[in-house]
């Protein structure tokens, strides 16, 4: 079937985005490729087009349960056949997912970087009729990248096992120096890359030193109309801003990782559909979001580093119409950000301290534990054990890079069932049990797929529908587990955490000193870029995000705050970066009143150096002397006059 059929066809397209055929036909051409396209440009896309043009099975790689999921049901929500082999998946959910991979005609296979070392899944890919292999965020494969996971690095090791089966990397944000690196872990034999360039003409960015971030907020909402998103930092403050919002008529609901699964699903469709105009939330809201009109996107803390800022800031403006993206952030902001980073990278001796009371807490022994699953609460293990909750859990998410753990921070994902018998078997237990003949012929009807894979149910509809209580659907579905009927996987209340490697005794924890020191001095350096772009004040703020990004021919937007000052001046770029060169080199050297500036400045008429030096002095770029006399000052922004008046 031609490419653009099948876009038509499954997706109801019929042109693709910018980029996404040229990357669709490398793929078909066999070649490795690398993919750079912003959040909302249509990733997902460049992999199933091709796998759907092609006989056979594409494995997809990526490293976050809850989008794995959200892709596979909306793949089969376009009548496409797909998979997931997950951390936390007993014995017979991942036996079966392989044999509907091998025998049957499951078009994408979702696999986290963890599941491609097992013996199981390695006995059986020289079986797999794989056709690509789609590495979705593929910055994680860098140590430079900003989300580095050593897992990643075994992906290369599969492709001694299927030579001929071409890669594609696809990720929203990485440096040239990530870009290379991709490429290089993932053993390319050559270099090919796809990047659409990373500027958003039609979302204007904005930073604001603001103490009164709650006031600045509302007359964020009040003046921009339409739908927005708030990211802060901490679980806490989602609610109470949303709180705060609601007090004051805008329509508002918070979201995180802790609240359970339905809860969670109700707001993302309630914001979705317009129900909701505002939604609060940590970093787990946008993972397969695409709400095209997002009008306006706030962080009240500072992010960790600019990719994570860009992907989360990108949610705004899909539509192409005009969006505002929007940091606020005050002194205390910046010295929270360096506390942070400290407390992300634990001494390696307190990160082995706190597997090993991990390990004491499961009493399990050593060389036990390899692929269990575990509830847990971070305050309940911290309790007990008198840890700090942060360093904790900062130290659990150490070895969940590591590879040592999976920490699913969800809750209530949903019950699961699968029927393990052939169909005539099942009717002939009915036949000889009445009891369970009614349940389930009601289960046979209200669900499809049992005898081939493993399917979500809901205790409650069953209920209401036979009826009976609650409790004796779970008890029935028990029973039949044990008659060995059905596989039921009952729904989690709580966070899940598996080990991934059997338990090692600490002295055995391998975590090199060596890449432990390299992460943090780069994580140190994306902080550092972080609070060079919030106090930048003479730079357009689109320019500063393009160089960051490797696009050193940037343009200004004139639309950010840098710019909209910039432009009450009238000077022309060239003409205010020419006058302010000068000024630095006079300044920098000795202190001069502003009538011998002006003096001394070449090529420029008095009212376009007094309106730079103005511009200067109250971005305090320059100070002034006790002798009536200025000297230049590299320094923080003290005081900002009002910007960008229009919206905000």
């Amino acid at each position: 079937m031609p490419l653009k059929s099948i876009l038509v066809k499954y997706w109801g397209y019929t042109e693709f985005r910018p980029l996404q055929e040229d990357i669709i036909k490398s793929v078909m051409d066999g070649r490795d490729t690398l993919a750079l396209l912003p959040t909302g440009g249509g990733k997902s896309v460049c992999f199933q087009v091709p796998a759907l043009a092609k006989d056979g099975l594409c494995l997809v790689i990526t490293p976050l349960i809850a989008l794995m999921q959200d892709q596979v049901e909306n793949l089969k929500r376009r009548n496409i056949n797909a998979a997931a082999i997950y951390s936390g998946m007993n014995q017979r959910q991942i036996e079966l997912v392989l044999d509907n991979c091998m025998f049957g005609d499951v078009k994408f296979l979702y696999l986290s970087p963890e599941r491609l070392e097992t013996e199981k899944f390695l006995a059986v890919l020289p079986r797999l009729p794989v056709n690509l292999i789609a590495v979705d965020e593929a910055h994680c494969i860098s140590q430079w990248g900003y989300d580095f996971r050593p897992p990643y690095l075994r992906i290369a090791a599969i492709r001694e096992f299927l030579p001929d089966v071409p890669v594609l990397a696809l990720t929203a944000t990485a440096t040239p120096v990530v870009v290379k690196d991709i490429q290089n872990k993932l053993s390319f034999k050559e270099e090919n890359i796809f990047q659409k360039s990373f500027e958003r003409s039609n979302l204007t960015y904005v930073v604001q030193h603001e103490e009164d971030k709650m006031g600045r907020l509302l007359k964020i909402c009040n003046r921009i109309s339409g739908t927005g998103i708030v990211y802060v930092r901490n679980r806490r403050k989602t609610r109470e801003i949303a709180e705060f919002l609601n007090n004051n008529k805008i329509s508002s609901n918070f979201y995180h990782a802790g609240l359970d699964t339905t809860t969670r699903d109700k707001r993302q469709a309630a914001w979705m559909k317009g129900e909701v105009r505002v939604m609060v939330s940590t970093n787990a809201f946008g993972m397969g979001i695409d709400k095209p009109n997002v009008r306006f996107v706030v962080h009240t803390d500072l992010p960790d580093s600019l990719e994570a800022y860009f992907q989360e800031a990108g949610r705004g403006g899909r539509d192409g119409n005009q969006s505002y993206a929007v940091i606020l952030y005050d002194n205390s902001d910046i010295i929270e950000l360096k506390h942070n980073l400290n407390l992300k990278y634990p001494a390696v001796d307190v990160i082995k301290q706190v597997y090993h009371t991990l390990g004491n807490y499961y009493q399990l022994a050593t060389g036990s534990g390899k692929d269990r699953s575990y509830d847990f609460e971070l305050s309940e293990f911290c309790n007990r054990y008198n840890l700090n909750p942060v360093v904790s859990y900062n130290a659990l998410k150490f070895l969940e890079k590591e590879g040592y753990i999976s920490l699913n921070e969800e809750v209530g994902s949903p019950s699961l069932i699968n029927i393990r018998v052939k169909k005539d078997n099942l009717y002939r237990f009915q036949v000889e049990n009445p009891y369970y003949d009614l349940f389930i012929k009601l289960i046979l009807r209200s669900y499809t797929g049992l005898f081939t894979t493993f399917v979500r149910i809901s205790e409650a509809e069953i209920a209401r529908r036979m009826p009976m209580p609650v409790n004796d659907v779970i008890r029935n579905l028990h029973a039949l587990n044990k008659f060995g009927l059905i596989t039921y996987v009952p729904r989690k209340e709580k966070p899940q955490l598996i080990f991934l490697t059997e338990r090692l005794d600490v002295s055995s924890l391998q975590i090199s000193t060596y890449n432990y020191k390299d992460r943090l001095d780069t994580a140190k350096t994306r902080l550092e870029s972080v609070i060079r772009y919030v106090q930048s004040r003479d730079t357009c703020r689109s320019i500063l995000l393009l160089d960051y990004f490797g696009e050193k021919d940037g343009k200004r937007c004139g639309k950010c705050d840098v710019c909209v000052e910039r432009n009450r001046m009238e000077l022309k770029n060239l003409e205010f970066n020419k006058i302010v060169e000068q000024i630095k080199q006079l300044l920098s050297e000795q202190a001069l009143s502003m009538e011998e500036i002006v003096g001394l400045i070449k090529g420029f008429n008095d009212d376009k150096i007094l309106k730079s030096f103005r511009w200067l002095l109250e971005n305090d770029r320059i100070v002034s002397t006790d002798l009536y006399k200025y000297r230049w000052k590299a320094g923080n922004v003290k005081n900002e006059r009002k910007r960008n008046d229009e919206i905000f």
